[in-house]
């Protein structure tokens, strides 16, 4: 059979092998190891916005302004309950506050009620009549003087007066404001107790309408026993003494004096 008519193929050229890397080359040399680390990760941004807010410790100064944090606005977040101890406290602090004016205006009006105080030395006091004489005007005398020495006095008096038992009775005080009238009668105890004798068991008695203290006590020497009665409010202060009485005796005989002697208007 015959081959003309048909095409025949060319024969595959063989493969032609890669040209080698002229020598010298840079694919031939290994890569130097890089002396330098590598730069670390840049941190994570913070997520908390900053705002511009004015510096107060130096408002002159350049940087007036600074960058601060901007305040978290958790309005979400519960409110605190009130505490029970401060309420407590508020409490307490008022009651005390009450208290304590009360006292003081009941402190004013007592004060403002005994001020306005006079005392007088009447002619007769029940059965005890005053002695003028001269011996017993100078005794008064001096009692009043050594007392308002001791005691301021707005105004003082003294007397002595003699009963139907022929006991007598040695009266002498004066008037003035006296922010602290117990004390101001313990300090005429220890003025008699200077002159006389220690004046031993002091006790309180009966005061009587007219309020402020009353004390009984009893001085002891080689003439015998006397008692030494006293009073004292905010206007006025007032002592006697009883020879040859008890405290016993002397004590309302003092409060029948008192009523005689001291007024208020």
């Amino acid at each position: 059979m015959s081959d003309r008519g048909q095409h025949t193929p060319p024969p595959a050229s063989p493969e032609q092998p890669e040209p080698a890397p002229a020598p010298g080359s840079s694919a031939d040399q290994p890569t130097p190891p890089t002396s330098e680390p590598s730069a670390p990760p840049p941190p994570a941004p913070d997520d908390t916005p900053l705002e511009l807010s004015a510096t107060p410790d130096d408002p002159d100064s350049d940087n007036a302004f600074g960058l601060t944090a901007a305040e978290s606005d958790d309005t979400t977040r519960p409110a605190k309950p009130r505490s029970r101890t401060r309420t407590i406290v508020l409490a307490s602090l008022l009651a005390v506050t009450v208290a304590g004016a009360g006292a003081m205006a009941v402190f004013g009006w007592r004060i403002n009620s005994q001020r306005n105080t006079t005392l007088a030395t009447p002619t007769s006091i029940g059965s005890l009549t005053l002695d003028d004489s001269e011996e017993a005007t100078a005794t008064a005398d001096y009692l009043q003087t050594a007392l308002s020495a001791e005691i301021p006095m707005t105004k003082a008096v003294g007397a002595v007066y003699t009963g139907a038992d022929e006991k007598s009775v040695l009266f002498f005080g004066g008037t003035s404001l006296f922010w602290s009238p117990g004390s101001e009668l313990d300090t005429a105890f220890d003025l008699v107790g200077d002159d006389q004798g220690a004046v031993t068991e002091i006790s309180d008695v009966e005061a009587g309408d007219l309020g402020g203290t009353m004390k009984c006590g009893v001085t002891h020497s080689p003439e015998g026993d006397l008692t030494v009665c006293g009073w004292a409010d905010h206007g006025s202060l007032a002592l006697a003494m009883f020879p040859n009485r008890t405290p016993a005796e002397a004590a309302p005989l003092m409060l029948q004096i008192r009523s005689a002697t001291q007024t208020r208007s």
